[in-house]
């Protein structure tokens, strides 16, 4: 079904730049309410058209923006050509045959506002952040399917999702062919990687962060390396990969830990010094670190977000300052610091002046500071998208 909508002059601005969300609080007026998955046509006050969306009543995001600029016709094709377009930007990683996993469809910023797809080798998980995708997903489903002929197709969605599709869904169901184990191998820059698609992280694992990963397998050869918040192991593997003389995976779930080792094991790696593991609070296993007199040649700090909220920006800004003084307390001199931040309400330039200022304070001067930020199969076409970014500063 199609809602006439018309919204407020600073949702028309924010629309006509290109921004793919409608707030609740900026609809002024809707023909009647909308059920999760209509149509949302946007008006000015004008009667001018302005975008079509899909509608969530259950959201705040009042609408998912799918075309802008002149009508268009929403179909059962235009979403096929969306997923074709998402899939076809991604060519170059579908033929490196080293890399088997990475992301098909990121969301917003491929055209498909609230729906993420990551391939794990022979395996599509496909996640969705609103439930306005419901009347829609079988097209979509259909079309990764004659793409990329995945074995199982798993269904994913946020908590929120969740909860409005309780009586119906179980995150992790598979909804296309069939799943043996939920544990499915795949390959990344020729590393082997087993992630838990039906109940894992995310997707299963972490993808945005393979090009950060293979900088750190780069700069690890005879260096001893400490993962902080390690989840399954993709910093300590790489670093393991690159030649670290030992590497040390810590995180506060004894479940990643045991894949980290896993994972380890599967590439036949074992650092001359070995591979430790500790299951614990990332504070509290600095500090006892550097109180036993405990150095590291790198230091990676890869923590969740801190800031899910606007309203978390101060403290969330405070967090990563405590991180980034606990891992200079543990960082040999001369050492790389590499810090990531993945909250899309820390800009890249808090980031960086708040790493910067307690590198400061502890009297560090690095060589050089670079920061890094999403890998190709994460395009970024709006703001609050880029969420993503690492900071490494070598020569600490």
């Amino acid at each position: 079904m199609r809602i006439a909508t018309t919204v407020a002059p600073r949702a028309v601005r924010s629309i006509r730049s290109g921004h793919p969300w409608v707030y609740d609080h900026s609809i002024r007026t809707q023909k009647k309410e909308p059920a999760a998955g209509d149509l949302a046509v946007v008006f000015d006050d004008s009667d001018r058209f302005l975008a079509i969306g899909l509608a969530d009543p259950h959201s705040p995001i009042a609408i998912r923006v799918l075309h802008h600029g002149s009508p268009a016709t929403i179909d059962a094709g235009f979403f096929a050509a969306r997923v074709d377009r998402s899939i076809d930007l991604r060519r170059s990683l579908i033929e490196d045959t080293a890399t088997t996993g990475y992301r098909l469809v990121n969301g917003e910023n491929d055209g498909l506002p609230g729906l993420v797809a990551d391939r794990y080798d022979h395996v599509v998980v496909v996640k969705l952040y609103t439930a306005a995708w419901k009347p829609h997903l079988d097209v979509v489903l259909d079309q990764i399917e004659a793409r990329c002929a995945p074995t199982a197709i798993v269904l994913r969605a946020s908590r929120a999702v969740q909860g409005v599709w309780r009586d119906s869904f179980a995150d992790g169901q598979v909804e296309r062919g069939s799943l043996p184990n939920p544990l499915v191998s795949f390959t990344e820059n020729g590393l082997i990687f087993t992630a838990n698609v039906v109940a894992g992280n995310k997707t299963g694992h972490f993808l945005d962060q393979r090009d950060n990963r293979q900088a750190v397998r780069k700069l690890s050869a005879g260096k001893s390396v400490l993962d902080v918040f390690s989840s399954t192991g993709g910093f300590s593997v790489y670093a393991a990969a690159g030649g670290a003389i030992s590497v040390t995976s810590v995180d506060t779930s004894a479940g990643a830990i045991a894949a980290a080792i896993t994972n380890m094991k599967a590439n036949s790696l074992e650092p001359t010094h070995g591979h430790e593991t500790i299951v614990g609070d990332a504070f509290s296993v600095m500090n006892t670190l550097e109180k036993h007199g405990r150095r590291f040649d790198v230091v990676v700090v890869d923590p969740p977000s801190f800031a899910p909220k606007m309203s978390d920006v101060d403290r969330a800004r405070a967090s990563y300052r405590r991180l980034t003084r606990a891992a200079l307390a543990v960082l040999k001199p001369g050492g790389t610091l590499v810090q990531a931040s993945c909250s899309a309400r820390i800009t890249e330039a808090m980031f960086v002046d708040d790493v910067t200022q307690e590198l400061g304070r502890a009297g560090r001067r690095p060589v050089s500071i670079s920061v890094t930020g999403h890998p190709i199969d994460h395009p970024v076409t709006f703001t609050e998208g880029r969420y993503l970014k690492a900071i490494f500063a070598p020569g600490t």
